[in-house]
């Protein structure tokens, strides 16, 4: 009896065992179909073996999956749990990205636990650092430092000995060597610290800062010191070029502000109140030209400008035909009547588009980023507003210096009486050139809104700003504002670190205000009839 029961446990034992083995070969053999279908159960464990299944597949939808999961946004269909990751309101097949019909009661959310959460991320990284995508795998490798561990080290090294992009590698170098810094090891940490002597990031500077009045060794502590006196110097350098970028970025929006009021008060003399609204008409052309084009943000910011030109120079030209021409001569009435005009213009606007603020989609080559190294990135709209900026300026000095409205322009602006008697109709070249000055002002707002949003108080912020411009630069002189707004930007982003924004513009006035009591007629003053009056 006793040989049968033990006979009967041995085949017991052995059949579990064969069980198991079996258990374990499917498991090892799960496909990428069952791991989705398995992610839409209950069970944590066979989930946990999904997705190591799906991340060793190298199916291009891995990362998404990892990412939705992380988000909580991976659903899967009731009916036949297809997997699919919720987008707003919709949801998409998270293979083929293709829409997939129902309502959220169609759906429901794949479950999660911590363990799961720290696998992904686990995974995740992995991924990353294999991603064909060599910016990818910049960014991941980045994203890595300060969070290695002695026991990771060996990993990431064997990852860095795969690795072809320069870049790449020295990032490897840098997330390394700083892992090094707190070895056990002072040599090990001492070429660390000569390693990342040359490494410009924040990140760094703040890590060696604490090994140069921590580290138990002396040899290390004095490197470190150096180390971060060296990399604190390039720190400021590029911090004063990040300061100058601003203060040119901020110069060319005051250009576009102040280069339409600069034609119409230096040949008109009239003092236009009405000018910033003039900018808040262009951007709010912007917004409208978006709304028309939804899905093509790029193509209606381009199709902004001329529109934005032709809508503010029109209103310009219906205001000096209706107002300003029966005010010439009267400064005081310029000012008082399109100070009017320019409430007038903001509660029109509030009643068409609401008064609170509006956003302009940027367009996606505008976005983003230009990065130098780590201690210098600049933002690609303002290079491109600063670009812009300079291409009106040039297309403007072009059309003063070469067409036939040009040379009247500057005729009326020299000796209004003498042009008057060469066959010059003054009156339509003040209206023209009304026009001119406002649709330079709706080109600027253009500009604005892919800066700030659009609302009815948009050109409120930048009308003293202008008239600052012109004034210092010379009235009716186009090179006196180019060179007037570009140093009161540069100059204002200088002070900001030290005054303060509000009193930097103070500043700035005062110092204005001063120079103006010992050239009235500012930097490049201009010859003719403003001379004489």
């Amino acid at each position: 009896m006793r040989l049968i029961q033990a006979g009967c446990s041995r085949i017991i034992v052995v059949g579990l065992t064969l069980m198991m083995g079996l258990w374990s070969v499917m498991a090892q053999a799960m496909t990428t179909d069952e791991a989705l279908k398995a992610l839409s159960g209950r069970d944590f464990t066979a989930k946990k073996e999904a997705i190591t299944t799906i991340a060793a597949s190298g199916e291009p939808y891995a990362a998404d999956l990892f990412t939705a999961l992380d988000n909580g946004e991976l659903f899967f269909r009731k009916s036949d749990e297809l997997m699919v990751i919720r987008q707003g309101e919709t949801f998409v097949n998270l293979t083929d990205k293709q829409a997939v019909a129902g309502d959220s009661s169609d759906f429901k959310r794949v479950a999660m636990n911590n363990a799961l959460r720290r696998q992904i991320a686990e995974l995740s990284a992995q991924l990353a650092l294999n991603d064909p995508n060599a910016d990818k795998r910049l960014s991941a490798v980045k994203s890595m430092l300060g969070k290695v561990a002695d026991s990771d080290r060996a990993a990431l090294i064997a990852h860095q000995q795969k690795e072809t992009d320069a870049k790449v590698l020295a990032a490897y170098d840098m997330v390394i060597s700083f892992s090094k810094l707190l070895d056990s090891d002072a040599a090990v940490r001492l070429s660390a610290v000569e390693a990342l002597s040359e490494v410009h990031n924040p990140e760094v500077v703040g890590q060696l800062k604490s090994v140069a009045q921590n580290d138990a060794d002396a040899k290390v502590k004095v490197a470190a010191a150096a180390a971060v006196k060296k990399l604190e110097r390039s720190q400021s350098f590029y911090s004063g070029i990040e300061t100058l970028y601003f203060g040119i970025s901020l110069g060319s929006i005051l250009v576009l502000a102040g280069i339409g009021l600069a034609i119409t008060f230096g040949v008109m003399g009239v003092i236009n109140m009405a000018h910033g609204e003039m900018m808040m008409l262009g951007a709010y052309t912007t917004f409208v030209m978006q709304k028309l084009l939804p899905n093509e943000p790029g193509i209606a910011l381009l199709l902004s400008i001329p529109a934005a030109f032709c809508v503010s120079g029109l209103v310009g030209i219906v205001i000096e035909r209706s107002v300003i021409r029966f005010l010439y001569g009267r400064p005081l009435e310029t000012l008082l009547a399109t100070f009017g005009i320019s409430l007038l213009l903001q509660q029109a606007v509030r009643s068409i588009f609401s008064p609170l603020n509006q956003s302009v989609v940027m367009p996606s080559w505008m976005s983003g980023t230009w990065v130098w190294n780590d201690f210098l990135s600049l933002t690609l709209n303002r290079m491109f507003i600063i670009l812009f900026s300079l291409l009106v300026f040039a297309g403007l000095m072009w059309l003063l210096k070469r067409s036939r409205l040009g040379l009247e322009v500057r005729a009326v602006s020299q000796n209004r009486a003498m042009a008057r008697n060469m066959g010059v109709r003054s009156d339509w070249v003040n209206a023209r050139t009304f026009g001119l000055g406002s649709g330079i002002a709706g080109i600027a707002g253009v500009a604005l809104s892919q800066l700030t949003n659009v609302g009815p108080n948009l050109g409120q912020g930048y009308i003293i700003d202008s008239f600052m411009v012109v004034v210092f630069g010379g009235v009716g002189n186009l090179w006196g504002t180019l060179v007037a707004g570009l140093s009161l930007g540069i100059a204002n982003k200088l002070l900001e670190p030290y005054a303060g924004a509000v009193l930097a513009k103070i500043l700035i006035l005062v110092a204005i205000i001063l120079f103006i009591q010992k050239r009235p007629r500012g930097l490049f003053p201009q010859r003719g009839r403003a001379v004489e009056g």
